[in-house]
């Protein structure tokens, strides 16, 4: 106990992020490194870490550098806590938006005090589930109006229309996604 080593860090999703980023294929990063496809796809499965000199020759490839990437990376394993803000519970005058989740992950949280754009149409990439934490909202989407209360959920899945609003003052909603930068995949299309 009390012995703490770092994690290793996962470079490999920061090279795909990279790669996609630039809309790039496996097959011209090897050409552009010198490196070969299957060694590539492993180190962005996390099956391969690569040595200084090949991290260097992918961070050429996608016209970055290795320090960039490593800073990109995530770590292996983490746990991160994320705090209230404010120590005497006092609600905030002003609508806010406050992010749950820190860095750059699969996963995106907010959390919204008060009320936003109600005019401001959206729609996501990927799923998302809307909770309600204190307070009311009533969310339109897909032509429908739905009111929410303390405790209740609406998930939408990626691409759906919406937009809401807090019904009532102090309203408190938490909003998790899978983050934008994530390809979700669909078993099947929709109808």
């Amino acid at each position: 106990m009390g012995d703490h080593k770092e994690q290793p860090l996962r470079v490999g999703a920061a090279v795909r992020r990279r790669r996609r980023a630039l809309d790039l294929t496996l097959a011209v990063v090897a050409e552009r490194s010198g490196l070969s496809v299957p060694f590539l796809s492993q180190i962005e499965n996390e099956r391969a870490r690569p040595s200084r000199s090949s991290l260097e020759k992918v961070a050429d490839a996608l016209r970055t550098t290795a320090v960039e990437l490593l800073a990109a990376a995530d770590p292996a394993c983490s746990v991160d806590v994320v705090r209230a803000e404010g120590t005497g519970g006092e609600p905030e005058p002003d609508p806010r938006v406050r992010s749950l989740v820190r860095g750059h992950h699969q996963m995106h949280a907010s959390e919204f005090t008060g009320d936003h754009d109600a005019g401001r149409e959206l729609q996501f990439r990927n799923d998302q589930l809307m909770y309600v934490a204190d307070g009311a909202v009533e969310i339109e989407a897909e032509g429908r109006a739905y009111r929410l209360g303390r405790g209740d959920t609406l998930y939408l899945t990626g691409g759906v229309r919406h937009r809401w609003r807090a019904t009532v003052p102090e309203t408190r909603l938490v909003v998790v996604a899978v983050a934008e930068h994530i390809e979700a995949v669909r078993d099947r299309p929709r109808r």
